[in-house]
């Protein structure tokens, strides 16, 4: 039996998968440019007041805010499976280092040397 944090992380998942694409689209950004060209138009029928302004500030910063929590949900998972795919070309590569899986889980330092490893490599060829 699945934990119900494990069934609330899919479905979020899979709304934020959807969502995403959906939001991506370009009948998505033809939508807010309308919503613009609408807005932008309503402007002398409200007197530019602060009130129409408004709007459109509370709008964008309400869709600003919840996008930032779509696309960080769809970029940890999108770098997850990257990471594990590259971890299985590691680990199935006769000669590769092993201990280069995991590498998102090093230190800064440890990072580091490895990267001043690689560029020591690179001077060689």
């Amino acid at each position: 039996m699945r934990k119900p944090h494990t069934r609330l992380t899919d479905a979020f998942h899979n709304f934020a998968k959807q969502l995403a694409a959906e939001v991506g689209s370009p009948w998505a950004f033809i939508a807010a440019l309308g919503i613009v060209v609408v807005w932008s138009v309503t402007g002398p029928l409200f007197k530019y007041s602060d009130t129409w302004q408004l709007v459109i500030n509370t709008g964008t910063t309400i869709v600003t805010f919840l996008m930032v929590f779509l696309i960080q949900n769809t970029q940890n998972r999108d770098a997850k499976a990257v990471h594990l795919k590259l971890d299985e070309l590691i680990r199935c590569i006769k000669g590769a280092r092993n201990t280069l899986i995991d590498l998102e889980e090093m230190s800064e330092e440890e990072l580091d040397n490895l990267q001043r490893q690689f560029v020591k490599l690179r001077r060689l060829r």
